[in-house]
């Protein structure tokens, strides 16, 4: 909710909804939704206007719209039930303020597609320095030498949950060091495990980047240690 209300204020929407409205309308989606494991989706627009204009329309109510919808179950803490993934590597071409979490995602869309025709389920991102800023619906992570480093946050990746929730589980934790710095295509490409995470992937472990194994290309100790902790602990949140 604090993300929703940094991306309403980034964009100009004004919507003054306390927290327990939305927890209101979650409670009720889940309600009327039955009790399988359900994701829910919340959007916010700045509302109808009379007339098609650029310039934001005054004393217009911005739009709610939710929804909820079923999910899969969550990843299990198993190297024999992990599904590895193989991903791509692209340029980064989408705008510049990717921190932002909003509906205008035709760039990330376009990058997934290139994945997606070669078969892959991702696509790795990087800039014009050739440093990684995210993966086109997922944030990454890359492990070497047991050391779990992730790209820090700024106007290029978005400031994702699971992200957020994986780093404080692991710090808590105190047994597997993290670092938010930023990270080399280079280190990409030698890392020991690269991961992507998201709501839906938890902690998903990627074992083939560009057709070059990730490390032994199996599934890693580190991922395994890591979603161990991460599935004891996402309920807390």
């Amino acid at each position: 909710m604090e993300r929703m209300r940094n991306g309403l204020a980034a964009v100009g929407i004004n919507l003054d909804w306390s927290e327990q409205q939305w927890v209101d309308i979650c409670d009720r989606l889940i309600a009327d939704n039955g009790s399988g494991n359900l994701g829910i989706y919340l959007h916010v627009s700045r509302g109808a206007d009379t007339k098609r204009f650029h310039g934001f329309p005054e004393n217009v109510a911005p739009t709610v719209f939710a929804f909820a919808f079923d999910i899969a179950p969550p990843p299990v803490a198993d190297k024999s039930l992990a599904k590895g993934y193989k991903v791509s590597t692209a340029r980064d071409l989408r705008w510049e303020r990717c921190h932002i979490k909003s509906t205008a995602l035709l760039g990330n869309v376009m990058h997934f597609q290139q994945s997606y025709e070669k078969g892959h389920s991702e696509t790795l991102l990087f800039n014009a320095n050739n440093e990684l800023t995210e993966a086109s619906a997922c944030n990454a992570f890359i492990v070497k030498n047991a050391v779990v480093i992730t790209p820090p946050l700024d106007n290029q990746l978005l400031p994702g949950i699971t992200r957020h929730m994986v780093i404080d589980v692991l710090r808590k934790d105190g047994n597997i060091q993290v670092q938010e710095r930023t990270v080399t295509m280079d280190e990409v490409h030698s890392a020991d495990e690269v991961w992507i995470t998201s709501s839906s992937k938890e902690i998903a472990p990627v074992i083939e980047i560009d057709g070059n194994p990730v490390g032994n290309g199996q599934v890693g100790d580190i991922w395994l240690a890591a979603q161990t902790l991460y599935s004891a602990g996402k309920h807390n949140y």
